[in-house]
């Protein structure tokens, strides 16, 4: 069983910098793939990133260029860098895990095993 705990989130102004956090104990994730989720008030969970066990990265369009996944394994721990905040960045943040890694696609919420609890992050305009 791998228990998730994200961290992190705040409030910031439009245009500023946040780093969320999401620490796993109970497995190992250096095989795993992660992604990062965020739900907003009255909408469907989002895909916002992903990072495979192997290290490649994956971005939705809408934070591409901005946010930044990265993953350190002696740490158990995956990375959400996000720079250039929006409003409409404004979200539950979620940490997820696919035990199974490999080649599996990253993008859709089903494909993960493991869910945080969530971070909330505020983008004020």
């Amino acid at each position: 069983q791998v228990q998730l705990g994200e961290s992190g989130g705040g409030l910031v102004q439009a245009g500023g910098s946040l780093r969320v956090s999401c620490v796993a104990s109970g497995r190992t994730l250096s095989n795993y793939n992660m992604g990062w989720f965020r739900q907003a008030p009255g909408k469907e969970r989002e895909f916002v990133a992903a990072i495979r066990w192997s290290g490649r990265t994956y971005y939705a369009d809408s934070v591409k260029g901005r946010f930044t996944i990265s993953r350190d394994n002696a740490k158990n721990t995956v990375y959400l860098q996000m720079n250039s905040l929006k409003p409409e960045d404004t979200a539950v943040y979620y940490c997820a895990a696919d035990p199974r890694g490999g080649l599996r696609p990253v993008g859709t919420p089903t494909e993960y095993d493991y869910w945080g609890q969530g971070t909330q992050v505020t983008v004020s305009s």
